[in-house]
């Protein structure tokens, strides 16, 4: 399986938020205050993580996004700066805050996450029309739950207008147009956002069975789709194109933006031309990398990480 060589070109219309992350030993009870172990605020927003992880994973990114005019875009601004990614396309909205996250990590890496959208809903079907050049000519468009369902619909739209890939992560899961999920190539869930659009397992829901479900949801769904298995791995399928990864055995220091790491590095692949199959086994490879490492964006691998990982797994 060869690694693509083509550095592709991703436009990701994508939520930015501050994120405010304190490290506990257990969750706190209902009603229950406990003492942190630690506390960090850095750059966040499932749009920005998968820009980020995206921009590491080799693709020449631009991100599509908002901020408020306040000090917390200043910051997202600069963090974006200091991850070498171009913010021309990042506007501040004068009557909105920068959206926040605030996320609590327990002690074995696993995550809670509030979110407040503040200026992330200024992402605007309008401002797709605003972007048709920068559509039509990446190689691949991204976004997710977290962006207006009206905005992800006229993406895809324009997307299909102009032949570019169009890829969602439905995270969170949203009602959006059965036209717009029929639009992804691939749909990129979890095992409850799948369910949430009908991609179900027959069986128990092993990884065979999500394999399976993979497999029966491309042309019914979604052009192709990947499901993610947290710590199984993933699966994915496109028509004449199938696979299975499984996820490498690491001890895990914080899940936070896992997710988004393997949905920017699937994009980068995916926009440099390799096959799904390849995308996923790289992408898998990524969210081992990221779990190993606090916080969201400053874990994300960089593209020889990623492919020494790959070939270390093989």
């Amino acid at each position: 399986m060869a690694a693509a060589a083509r550095a592709g070109s991703v436009v990701v219309f994508g939520s930015l938020n501050v994120d405010s992350t304190s490290y506990v030993d257990r969750f706190p009870l209902p009603g229950e205050t406990l003492a942190s172990t630690g506390f960090a605020t850095a750059l966040g927003g499932k749009g920005t993580n998968q820009a980020v992880a995206a921009h590491r994973s080799g693709a020449a990114v631009r991100l599509v996004a908002r901020v408020g005019a306040d000090a917390s875009g200043d910051f997202a601004l600069a963090e974006l700066a200091r991850h070498g990614l171009d913010v021309a396309s990042i506007a501040a909205v004068p009557d909105a805050p920068t959206g926040v996250a605030q996320i609590t990590v327990d002690a074995s890496g696993e995550n809670t996450i509030v979110i407040t959208a503040g200026a992330n809903a200024a992402l605007t079907p309008e401002l797709v029309v605003e972007r048709h050049d920068d559509i039509a000519a990446a190689d691949l468009v991204l976004t997710q739950g977290e962006v207006p369902a009206p905005t992800i619909e006229r993406l895809a739209a324009a997307c299909a207008r102009f032949g570019t890939r169009f890829v969602l992560n439905l995270a969170p899961p949203i009602d959006v147009s059965r036209g717009a999920l029929a639009e992804c190539d691939p749909l990129v869930v979890n095992e409850h956002e799948a369910r949430s659009v009908g991609i179900a397992p027959e069986g128990a829901g092993s990884a065979d069975d999500w394999w399976g479900a993979a497999e029966a949801a491309v042309g019914r769904v979604a052009r192709s789709v990947v499901v993610t298995l947290g710590a199984e791995g993933a699966v994915g399928a496109a028509p004449g194109v199938s696979v299975a990864c499984a996820a490498p055995e690491v001890d895990a220091v914080d899940t936070t933006g896992a997710g988004d790491g393997f949905t920017g590095t699937l994009a980068a692949f995916l926009a440099g031309g390799a096959e799904l199959d390849e995308a996923v086994v790289a992408a898998v490879a990524a969210g081992g990398l990221a779990v190993q490492r606090r916080g969201t964006t400053d874990s994300y691998a960089s593209r020889d990480e990623i492919l020494q990982a790959m070939e270390d797994d093989a």
